[in-house]
């Protein structure tokens, strides 16, 4: 029998979880939805990731550590790569907004942005101070 997994995380600004999503090629629907999972099932969360094969990927806020966590059917997990390496990928991507976000505010502008081999990201920033 299947049922939905949470995995916690440390993702707390929704404008940016979304847009990590986003630059990874999937197309998250916000607002309350509902993930399904085995046999009908389903969870509510506040972002869907409406997946063609296996279950869907749901996030939802948990009030009492002030992040979003992963809630999906790992049973029905078929996605390319396996869910540690999914959510690592999303949690990089998400830094990586992150910090092109506040740099922008700071003043700074991306002079280099490079993915290593290693799946590393080198990025230089410069700003010109009058």
């Amino acid at each position: 029998m299947s049922h939905f997994s949470t995995i916690k995380t440390e993702l707390r600004k929704k404008e940016y979880l979304n847009q990590a999503l986003l630059d990874l090629g999937y197309e998250p629907l916000e607002g309350e939805a509902l993930v399904r999972g085995y046999r009908g099932q389903s969870v509510k969360a506040e972002i869907t990731l409406n997946m063609p094969k296996g279950g869907d990927i749901g996030f939802r806020w948990n009030a009492s550590t002030g992040a979003y966590e992963l809630v999906t059917d790992l049973d029905l997990w078929s996605q390319e790569v396996p869910v540690e390496r999914f959510l690592s990928k999303v949690t990089q991507q998400y830094a990586l907004t992150t910090v092109l976000k506040a740099t922008s505010e700071e003043g700074f502008q991306v002079e280099k942005q490079a993915s290593h081999v290693d799946g590393s990201i080198e990025l230089v920033v410069t700003r010109w101070d009058p």
